[in-house]
């Protein structure tokens, strides 16, 4: 299998010094690394604060060439119209290569302020041949356990910038950007402004970078209390477009950059007594199916979400015969997809 992590993190501590840490045995620690429940919570509690603090993880017991036909799917979660077209994708592309898969979900998820391990726990247990993360944060000590046990894995639209040498598939977002907002300056838009998501993450960092771009090449003058973000989070799109539509001069026209975003959008520009996109023109970024049940429809970017789960799939496949990918980064086309929601601006013509 190919070590697709990086190859200079050392190995992590042993249980002897997580058990010294704790101030318990190492059969005590043993104990709590395997799920028993002959441990007192007060001692189960240190030795867990200890595994953590000191980013130790189990063992594999398994030899994962003996199942070649299971490879784990950890997705940020499982209640979005993304995560079913991420699964649609890797389902078809795992039937076609024979393989089954095992969804895990929340791998980000904290308790008590410490991330929780479990996925690890059960990939160990499972012994499958590899991982796609979906929009996944993995700590150093997960990628330094998943390079040291060599199993191949591949990060699906990754959040942050990866560790040389991770393999990932994701989207031409800088071009998608680029594309929106062409499209609104060709219908006449000169006030146009983003709410994107996160300020750091990779997919939203380049998304805006299409826009500004996009701008430039127009000629069209960039101005910063245009840009926002709310962290894809629907209802904070939503209060960031009640605060463009306050500007002295506002947005005539608005990209946003996810589908669930523009639904907040939607939302404060209904709660204004705006109609789309006769007062104003909105596009999205994903063309989910929410995109086509809006009134009036969405015209949003399409970001192939099924096509990058496959391709991803087939990447792992391929690593997990030892084969090693010709590059790290795979990006997929973005289009725009036409619908109801941009029109020229108010008075204009």
């Amino acid at each position: 299998m190919v070590r697709t992590g990086s190859a200079s993190v050392a190995a992590g501590p042993t249980l002897a010094v997580v058990a010294r840490e704790a101030g318990v045995s190492v059969p005590t620690a043993s104990k709590v690394v395997n799920g028993r429940e002959d441990v007192a919570p007060e001692t189960r509690r240190r030795v867990t604060e200890a595994l953590d603090r000191l980013g130790y993880v189990r063992r594999p017991r398994f030899d994962a060439a003996k199942v070649p036909g299971l490879v784990d799917l950890v997705v940020h979660s499982l209640d979005s119209s993304w995560s079913g077209a991420v699964l649609h994708g890797v389902e078809e592309a795992a039937h076609e290569a024979g393989l089954e898969v095992v969804v895990s979900a929340g791998l980000n998820r904290t308790r008590g302020g410490r991330p929780e391990r479990g996925w690890l726990d059960k990939l160990t247990a499972r012994g499958s041949s590899g991982v796609l993360f979906n929009l996944a944060e993995l700590s150093a000590s997960q990628y330094a356990w998943l390079g040291q046990h060599r199993i191949p894995y591949v990060m699906i639209d990754p959040v942050h910038e990866l560790p040389p040498g991770v393999v990932s598939v994701g989207a031409q977002n800088w071009q998608g950007g680029v594309t929106a907002t062409e499209h609104l300056l060709g219908l006449g838009h000169e006030r146009v402004a983003v709410i994107a998501g996160h300020r750091r993450t990779m997919c939203s960092s380049a998304r805006v970078a299409g826009y500004r771009s996009a701008l430039a090449s127009a000629g069209v003058r960039q101005r910063a209390e245009y840009v926002r973000h709310a962290g894809f989070d629907e209802t904070a799109a939503r209060l960031h477009t009640h605060e463009l539509l306050d500007l002295p001069e506002p947005p005539t026209a608005l990209f946003v950059c996810s589908d669930r975003m523009a639904l907040g959008a939607y939302a404060a520009l209904a709660e204004r007594g705006l109609r789309v996109p006769d007062d104003i023109s909105v596009v999205g970024f994903d063309d989910l199916p929410e995109s086509r049940w809006v009134a009036p429809a969405l015209t949003t970017v399409r970001q192939p979400l099924a096509e990058m789960a496959a391709t991803a799939l087939r990447l792992l496949v391929r690593m997990m015969h030892g084969e090693r990918p010709e590059g790290t980064r795979t990006e997929l086309s973005t289009r725009l997809v036409l619908r109801e929601s941009t029109a020229a601006p108010s008075g204009a013509g």
